[in-house]
């Protein structure tokens, strides 16, 4: 009797779901529209400023399945920009990012959790020249939206966050005559995505 029963409310919850798995959509970079950017305290009373020229992201999200959404991005560190060539020479060096050795930086997240109406925070693992950290962004994401150019649903995401350079193992600094640092550890962190859904050809 039990596995009768049991059979029974499988094939009812098989029709209500259509037989069919759930899946968020899939969304791809589009990377003439998107950017990481970040600012960094120079000398105390200035910032440097920069960012990747070279990134990637691939994002699966449904508002009502956040379970089965997901965020992965990645970056080619060696496209630093900082639109002084001398300094980003020195940012691919072992002293900060140490490129070839480590060439990318990773953010794989691993929860996904609604805060209000567009805002969502995010969890996920950070990795950059080998250090991986936990870390909780909170990301606005807007639409879905119908993009005049191909007809199909865009999203945008924007997130604005702070790391410290240290956690991760870019140490370098010099100490000034009166006694302070050079650069700041902390790091804001800019990041706005546009993303296309996959269209299956």
């Amino acid at each position: 009797m039990r596995k009768i029963v049991a059979g029974i409310l499988l094939s009812v919850a098989v029709t209500l779901t259509g037989g069919a798995s759930f899946a968020a959509t899939q969304f791809a970079l589009d990377k003439v529209h998107s950017s990481v950017n970040f600012a960094i305290a120079h000398l105390v009373v200035s910032k440097v400023t920069g960012g990747f020229d070279d990134i990637d992201a691939a994002v699966a999200f449904d508002a009502n399945d956040l379970e089965h959404s997901s965020i992965n991005a990645t970056i080619q560190v060696a496209s630093i920009n900082t639109k002084n060539k001398q300094r980003d020479d020195h940012l691919r060096s072992p002293d900060f990012f140490e490129v070839e050795k480590f060439p990318t930086i990773n953010f794989t997240s691993k929860k996904i959790v609604m805060k209000d109406a567009m805002t969502y925070l995010i969890t996920g693992d950070l990795t950059m020249k080998g250090v991986t950290h936990e870390i909780e962004v909170p990301v606005m994401i807007m639409g879905p939206i119908i993009n005049p150019m191909n007809q199909q649903p865009i999203l945008g995401l924007e997130a604005h966050f702070k790391i410290n350079r240290q956690d991760y193992g870019v140490k370098w600094n010099k100490t000034l005559d009166n006694g302070g640092l050079m650069l700041g550890n902390d790091v804001d962190v800019d990041i706005a995505f546009a993303v296309n859904k996959i269209v299956q050809k």
